[in-house]
């Protein structure tokens, strides 16, 4: 059985007859505890209870602590004296503390840099003779016309083909698109094949047009394959890649731009080394 002490609270087993906190053990009651180094408070200025209450467990403590380790000591607990502060250290000002210095730092404020585009027109790519000038608008369109006319008898005897093998011509939809698909299929080919393995259309032929490079002179394998997919390009973009030769400055389309070649009513230069377009190196003005 469990019992509590009803002074200080403590648990008190059954075996034990008094309260080791608040009275020493049975067997120790004739020895009484040392009295504590603070005097008893008075009664006119009495201490608090709490204070009390501290003072007379820290007795016992100290009277069970001494029965246990005669040698040991611990000094008590002033409640009422205050600790003295030196006046020296009362008086001595507290020193400021010196404001640091930050570094001077440099700021500098980037403002959008001015394009100067008085040199752009130099860099573009420009016939590099007289000898071999741009061909015509009107010729090339003459050469043009011709590569529709063979690439529409193609197609339409391609048309043909599929009508006598049992197919259906109709205009719904969904043929439509399947019908230009394939027209632009046709154009891709024509195109391609064409300007690679020949260096020209069958229209530029008839018409004595040739492709050559800003220099004059035939051009690479390379460059045709450039030439190529700017064909597909311009055809993919509704024919905008031809028509822009109207109001470009050398009368250039986008094959023209992309591949660096152009077309030719004259002769092409023959054995004339490779020469690279200028490129003059662009200065950006800061303000």
């Amino acid at each position: 059985m469990i019992r509590i002490c009803p002074n200080c609270g403590a648990l008190l087993f059954d075996s034990a007859e008094n309260c080791s906190f608040c009275e020493p053990p049975a067997e120790n009651k004739g020895v009484r505890p040392p009295p504590a180094t603070r005097a008893a408070p008075s009664d006119e200025g009495g201490e608090p209870e709490w204070q009390q209450e501290v003072t007379r467990r820290l007795e016992m403590y100290r009277a069970r602590r001494r029965r246990l380790d005669p040698d040991g000591s611990q000094s008590g607990l002033p409640f009422d004296e205050a600790p003295e502060i030196d006046e020296e250290v009362r008086e001595r000002p507290r020193a400021r503390p010196v404001p640091r210095q930050r570094p001077s730092e440099r700021m500098e404020i980037c403002i959008q840099s001015e394009l100067e585009f008085s040199a752009g027109p130099h860099d573009r790519a420009r016939p590099q003779t007289a000898l071999v000038p741009v061909a015509s608008l009107a010729d090339r369109r003459s050469a043009g016309a011709l590569d529709a006319v063979f690439l529409g008898l193609t197609y339409a005897g391609f048309l043909g083909l599929f009508r006598s093998l049992g197919g259906e011509i109709t205009f719904e939809k969904v043929d439509a698109i399947v019908d230009l698909s394939v027209l632009y299929l046709f154009y891709a080919q024509y195109f391609f094949l064409f300007t690679t393995f020949a260096g020209a259309t069958p229209g530029m032929q008839l018409r004595r047009l040739t492709i050559v490079r800003l220099d004059g002179s035939l051009p690479t394998t390379r460059q045709l394959l450039w030439r190529s997919f700017g064909y597909l390009l311009a055809g993919a973009t509704l024919l905008l890649g031809f028509i822009w030769a109207l109001w470009d400055e050398d009368h250039f389309t986008w094959q023209d731009r992309i591949s660096q070649t152009y077309v030719t009513a004259a002769t092409p230069v023959v054995g004339a080394e490779p020469v690279e377009p200028p490129r003059t190196q662009r200065t950006l003005a800061q303000r």
